[in-house]
């Protein structure tokens, strides 16, 4: 399976000192059928541990997923920040799956040449 990044969540990832060792964790426990919601459209979400607490403080992160082919983490936020994302935030990452998880090898390419999209080495 493919792990890229959103531009805007590697921010959001760094600030909050979310490494990609911690993704690619979850990346694991999704394929072993460990997820959060379903939000449909290929959109899910996922809590990821804070360094030194359960997953209860933990981050929400919203990632789009074709089933044994690519995860691309596109949002994430503290569970004090919000409860949820909201309806028009959910329409917005539906769009945003059916665009990311249908692109061919040479508009995935041109993404990650341009770092909209960052990818997570799984080694």
């Amino acid at each position: 399976m493919e792990i890229f990044k959103y531009r805007l969540f590697e921010k959001w990832a760094k600030k909050q000192n979310v490494s990609n060792d911690d993704l690619i964790r979850a990346v694991t426990e999704i394929e072993n059928g460990l997820c959060d919601a379903n939000l449909g459209g290929n959109v899910y979400k996922k809590r990821i541990r804070r360094d030194g607490e359960g997953k209860r403080g933990a981050y929400r992160t919203i990632f789009l997923m074709k089933q044994d082919d690519k995860i691309i983490f596109a949002h994430g936020f503290a569970k004090g920040e919000k409860d949820n994302i909201a309806q028009n935030e959910l329409d917005g990452f539906k769009i945003m799956a059916t665009a990311f998880l249908n692109l061919s090898q040479i508009q995935l390419n041109t993404l990650i040449d341009n770092k909209t999209l960052i990818e997570i080495s799984n080694d």
